[in-house]
């Protein structure tokens, strides 16, 4: 019996997959991939494995299609966009797979938010700013926590990441405010980060809803907000100040004492 493999496939550039991904796609005899979602060249990857489109089926077709391959023996890989850990729902089925005795190995991708924030040229954390992200949703179908409400994070007025969430940009605007960012915070959305395709829109809290309605962007997008994207200042990071010391410097420094 095999272990099943959930795979994280990058945020959509092919290159941008990782190697350990990309062979075991190549000697994968059974793929069960996350429909558009995954570009057609990454899918091309799998040179012999038999392919299934998920989003064409339900959580309990995906799974016997799991479990009956890897009883077989089989290289069977379950492949996500972007991180299979970051809205992947890959708890339920690593779960449902150790309940028949199958093992499973998550192979880390490169998510959606990170090649989002490379599109901008930005900085997520930055001294004198924000040395914090918080990566969420907006609330709708999936409920979140009251403790979680987008209100209640903005307080901290962190970078805030949002998936999954771009339909609901007045929403997220609305609480983001209440919360406590100001109005004129820059806010980015990214349309299908790396892809071909890719769009970049940017603004504040107080006009980005009426240009995003205006490219009719709806879904694959990602929301980020904060003082990060359009810093008005900050400060210079300390690791390579030539005042601030540290192990490596301190043994370097020893060294040529010593010659």
């Amino acid at each position: 019996m095999s272990k099943v493999y959930f795979v994280g496939s990058g945020p959509g550039d092919p290159e941008l997959i990782t190697i350990k991904a990309k062979k075991l796609i190549q000697k994968a005899d059974v793929v069960v991939y996350s429909g558009s979602l995954i570009p057609p060249k990454i899918i091309k990857f799998c040179k012999k494995g038999k392919l299934y489109d998920a989003s064409k089926l339900v959580r309990e077709e995906i799974f016997e299609i799991l479990k009956k391959n890897a009883k077989k023996d089989k290289t069977v890989v379950r492949l996500h966009d972007g991180d299979p850990t970051i809205y992947g729902a890959i708890r339920e089925q690593i779960d449902n797979l150790l309940k028949v005795g199958i093992k499973s190995e998550v192979i880390p991708g490169v998510t959606s938010f990170l090649a989002s924030a490379a599109a901008l040229g930005s900085q997520l954390t930055l001294p004198g700013v924000t040395q914090t992200i918080i990566v969420t949703r907006a609330e709708k179908r999936t409920k979140v926590p009251k403790h979680e409400k987008i209100s209640e994070l903005a307080k901290h007025k962190a970078t805030m990441v949002f998936y999954l969430s771009v339909h609901l940009i007045s929403d997220i605007v609305k609480q983001a405010i209440e919360g406590g960012y100001s109005s004129s915070t820059p806010v980015a959305v990214i349309y299908r980060a790396s892809w071909n395709d890719q769009k970049i829109i940017t603004g504040t809290l107080k006009n980005i809803t009426k240009k995003v309605w205006n490219e009719k962007i709806t879904r694959t997008a990602i929301v980020i907000v904060g003082d990060v994207i359009k810093p008005k200042s900050y400060e210079y990071s300390k690791l390579y100040d030539k005042s601030f010391s540290h192990g490596y410097r301190k043994a370097k420094v020893a060294k040529k004492i010593k010659n």
